[in-house]
């Protein structure tokens, strides 16, 4: 992986445009020891505005997600610094990661063991369950999304490599009202793991401050309090749509 020093400081060559991104995420290269090294860099003047999170924030919310990701302990957002020099001003920048996605789709009630289906869908090819992993690793991607209000996790934004689960596109977080679309559902109701607990309580919410406003690290921390208090993982809530799409 590459460190942060390097992200901050390498020249950025733009090698092009992401084609499936609605906020002109580009994909460039920074020097390595080994060669070029891939990173998705997200300009902050080139965020499409949303009707609901404050314009120009979207790219800051990234770098919020990897401090949140840090502060937790978990190690599944990867590298992301803030950059005021990139070639279309100041962005976010993270090491692209090459993994596979990592949701599945099996027949109708043959969910494999290990997996649990979090719905039903129709496809050219005919009825599928769409299901996630039910291991620690989405365990603790599950328990980022609940404290990062994460409003689009698709499955495209889960990724599966040989070092492990990372999370990426984290734009749409940190919303002081409740948002949670995620494909994380499998796990409702069940106990939250000891050690992820332990990790929540020990948190320093406070090194959010520098990327969010003090009212979204208040919400932040209280969504953390109200999991330590649970002890399980949550349901969806009403009046909001809690699959994203589309799913994948």
């Amino acid at each position: 992986m590459t460190d942060e020093a390097t992200l901050r400081s390498a020249d950025l060559q733009v090698l092009g445009r992401l084609p499936d991104s609605s906020n002109n995420a580009l994909l460039c290269s920074v020097p390595g020891p080994e060669g070029p090294v891939r990173v998705v860099y997200k300009p902050q003047a080139g965020e499409q505005p949303l009707w609901d999170f404050p314009s120009g924030t979207l790219s800051r919310r990234e770098k919020a997600a990897a401090v949140l990701d840090e502060v937790l302990g978990f190690g599944q957002v990867p590298v992301t610094v803030w950059r005021e020099d990139g070639p279309a001003g100041p962005g976010m920048v993270q090491q692209w990661v090459e993994g596979s996605i990592d949701l599945a789709l099996f027949p109708p009630g043959e969910v494999a063991q290990g997996w649990v289906g979090i719905v039903d869908a129709e496809t050219r090819d005919g009825p599928v369950a769409v299901a996630h992993r039910v291991d620690l690793a989405t365990a603790k991607m599950a328990v980022f999304d609940v404290i990062a209000n994460n409003a689009d996790r698709k499955g495209g934004h889960l990724l599966r490599t040989s070092e492990g689960l990372f999370g990426i596109d984290h734009g749409v977080t940190f919303h002081e009202e409740p948002k949670l679309r995620t494909v994380l559902w499998g796990f409702i109701g069940a106990s939250i793991p000891q050690e992820l607990l332990a990790a929540v309580d020990s948190a320093d919410f406070d090194q959010l401050g520098d990327w969010l406003t003090a009212d979204e690290v208040a919400a932040t921390r209280q969504r953390a309090q109200d999991l330590l208090h649970a002890r399980v993982f949550p349901a969806p809530g009403p009046g909001w749509p809690s699959l994203p799409w589309p799913l994948i």
